[in-house]
């Protein structure tokens, strides 16, 4: 007796959430995709009796490969843009990373404040004094302590709890 087998196909291509992503992508902007469809809809309606002349069709090929190329270097420099954003935010941080003690070549824990972030071969590295420490090689991350005779900002939030300390009864504790 033959036993039957049920299999559902699933196309995570077409679900729900990818189609509404794609229909909120604006229309406004010309991307490689409509590019390539106005390219193909131009070689299938065109007069057999006169073809596109070869140049015509190298010239909107190289036309497409620069779309393309445009496109990939929007998505690197908006990406290279989040990240050094994110990187900013460590500039007079204090941060602690494994290294090799200048002075005596031990290896251990080393901190400092970060003074600078640059990137070199597309690694970011915080400058701690004469030391390029990789972004990766780092283990903490803390605020500077204050310094002598500078007050503490408290968070308002804080302030506002030890206010409002009272138990059940009312009594403030």
């Amino acid at each position: 007796m033959a036993d039957i087998i049920s299999t559902s196909n699933v196309w995570p291509n077409y679900s729900a959430g990818n189609v509404a992503a794609a229909s909120r992508k604006s229309t406004q902007e010309m991307g490689k995709d409509q590019f390539l469809k106005i390219l193909i809809t131009q070689l299938q309606n065109q007069n057999p009796m006169q073809p596109m002349e070869d140049k015509e069709f190298i010239a909107q090929m190289a036309q497409f490969t620069s779309v393309e190329q445009l496109t990939n270097i929007s998505g690197q420099l908006e990406s290279l843009a989040q990240s050094l954003g994110a990187a900013s935010g460590l500039i007079g941080k204090n941060v602690s990373w494994i290294g090799k003690d200048a002075e005596s070549g031990e290896s251990g824990v080393l901190t400092g404040q970060v003074e600078s972030i640059i990137i070199r071969d597309q690694i970011q590295y915080a400058m701690i004094g004469d030391e390029e420490v990789a972004l990766t090689d780092i283990i903490q991350i803390s605020d500077p302590a204050p310094a002598e005779g500078e007050e503490v900002q408290q968070p308002d939030a804080e302030l506002a709890d030890e206010e409002s300390s009272e138990d059940q009864s009312g009594t403030q504790v």
